[in-house]
């Protein structure tokens, strides 16, 4: 018997009649519309249009099928089951309606061919998905089709799934290797239309994600050897190859929308080489990081190479067809005798030998900070560079904006040192500047934020943001995860502390990792090179 492509979500309701306990009462005003309303429709092969429908959907209790021929009375079917209906020759548009036990309806329509002629120019297309291993897409078309039949050729499943014609049905197989893929196309006709293909299923061989991205981190609490998010040691040979190539091995940089990475392909083993007469002291770091992507190897070898007394190795394993996060104590390779402080190559083997590749993003090493940029931020810190970026002036480049000894030191502030953001003239309304935090908030602490403003304007807007910087990215490259409050100054020419009630605004979520925060000063206006200061950016209650 075939199998028919079902996905089925059957809303449960049981109700416990006579028990007197108020818990027992169902709210069916929250009940909500039905959703992922779709039909299978098939068709027998023996010219007398029998269709039959197996509608499918989450939340209904019930489907009503308008068949869309005049017939007068819909057809009624309980999910899971199956309803059929003679047709005529023709084209006909068939409503699907699944209700819920409330009465909530939602309504799809699709356009059904019967025919009874054989189906003509059948159409397939057979592919590989990117980024699942061994799952296979087939897609068919075919004139006068109603729907098709495909046989997938793993052993053990010899069973055909339907599917409406046009659609797509996607299958997962146990093992790579070649199949034969055979697509049938029926319409009411008794003749059929098939096509057969030995198809290769493979592995997915390369990334479709970027690895994590970094945390922010202090210049002076990370070496970088290639990575993005940091400055990397200048003058570094990614692929210095040391006669690699003869054992089949080779590599390149890949580009995944505009994402860069190493790629050492049929890794017997490569590396890194920095310039020549270079090393790096990494004795006061902690651990070497990098993020790892394979389709088929199962570990990666990792040595440091020293100047002084050669290399040692740590073995990793690795996670197909995702991204290893890696992070290996530099205690793993002094604690075989090694000397760190004059490191000049990495060298990484693969397992198993010369017979798969990798990527390798994000290769640096790093410490734990004796102190973050978090909020609490007074600016105090001398082992602390807080680096603001200014952004909007009037040509879209940066505005001014740094950490500068209190110019007005009265009042409410008195600390020494604040952060001066300049709204040069004509600056655009949104200008202002921002700063990455090294740590996430913890909302523990509080979910409003107090800042010490110094405004040389009464009734200037000052919008407080922050934002998850590794969050998607909209169309201009800012991060979608974000929340913004305004507060207005009251004062001009002296300090005064403004309260931004984070939990009051759209979209604010204590789950949320923000890790920037963002001053918008005189947001709204232009700027006319105005200077304006902040200090103090702290949490309450």
């Amino acid at each position: 018997m075939k199998k028919l492509k079902l996905i089925i979500s059957l809303f449960v309701l049981t109700i416990f009649i006579g028990c007197s306990n108020e818990n027992s009462d169902i709210n069916l005003d929250a009940i909500g519309a039905p959703t992922n309303i779709s039909t299978l429709v098939t068709v027998t092969q023996d010219n007398t249009g029998k269709v039959t429908f197996l509608p499918t959907g989450e939340g209904v209790t019930r489907f009503e099928i308008y068949y869309g021929d005049g017939t007068a009375e819909s057809g009624y079917v309980n999910p899971g089951e199956t309803i059929s209906h003679i047709y005529k020759e023709g084209i006909y548009q068939v409503k699907t309606t699944g209700v819920t036990l409330n009465g909530k309806r939602t309504e799809v329509t699709q356009i059904i061919t019967v025919s009874f002629k054989a189906p003509e120019n059948l159409e397939v297309v057979i592919a590989n998905d990117l980024a699942v291993s061994k799952k296979v897409t087939v897609t068919a078309t075919a004139d006068f089709a109603l729907f098709y039949d495909v046989y997938f050729g793993e052993a053990g499943n010899p069973d055909p799934i339907s599917v409406n014609i046009g659609e797509s049905v996607s299958y997962v197989y146990q093992n790579t290797g070649v199949y034969t893929i055979r697509v049938v196309a029926k319409s009411a006709a008794i003749k059929t239309i098939e096509y057969s293909e030995d198809f290769a299923v493979t592995l997915v061989s390369k990334p479709n994600t970027s690895a994590p991205t970094p945390p922010n981190r202090q210049a002076g609490d990370v070496i970088a050897i290639y990575s993005s998010k940091y400055t990397d040691v200048a003058g570094t040979n990614y692929f210095p190859d040391w006669g690699q190539a003869g054992q089949g091995s080779s590599w390149a940089e890949f580009n995944l929308n505009g994402d860069k990475m190493l790629n050492y392909i049929n890794l017997s083993y490569q590396g890194i080489a920095l310039a020549d007469g270079t090393s790096i002291n990494v004795s006061n770091m902690q651990y070497l990081h990098m993020d790892v992507w394979t389709a088929d190897l199962a570990k990666i070898e990792t040595s440091l190479i020293s100047k002084t007394n050669g290399e040692k190795p740590v073995v990793k394993d690795l996670v197909a067809n995702q991204w290893t996060s890696i992070d290996i104590p530099i205690s793993a390779f002094t604690s075989q005798g090694m000397t760190v402080a004059d490191i000049f190559q990495l060298k990484f083997v693969g397992t198993p030998w010369a017979a798969g590749s990798v990527f390798i993003d994000n290769i640096y090493f790093y410490k734990t900070p004796s102190q973050l940029i978090e909020l609490p931020i007074d600016f105090e810190a001398g082992s602390l560079t807080y680096t603001w970026s200014g952004f909007g002036d009037a040509g879209y480049g940066p505005i001014p904006a740094a950490v500068i000894t209190n110019p007005d030191k009265t009042g409410l502030n008195v600390s020494d040192k604040v952060v001066k953001i300049e709204k040069t003239s004509g600056a655009q309304v949104w200008a202002g500047a921002s700063l990455n935090l090294e740590s996430p908030i913890d909302f523990t602490k509080g979910t409003k934020v107090k800042v010490a403003v110094w405004s040389p304007k009464v009734g200037a807007k000052i919008l407080y943001k922050m934002e998850v910087s590794t969050s998607p990215k909209d169309g201009n490259g800012n991060p979608t995860v974000f929340v913004e409050v305004e507060a207005t100054t009251t004062v001009a020419n002296e300090w005064q502390v403004l309260t931004f009630d984070l939990a009051a605004a759209t979209g604010f979520s204590t789950a949320n990792l923000y890790d920037r925060v963002i001053l918008f000063p005189d947001f709204g206006v232009n700027g006319t090179g105005s200077i304006y200061y902040f200090d103090d950016i702290k949490q309450s209650n």
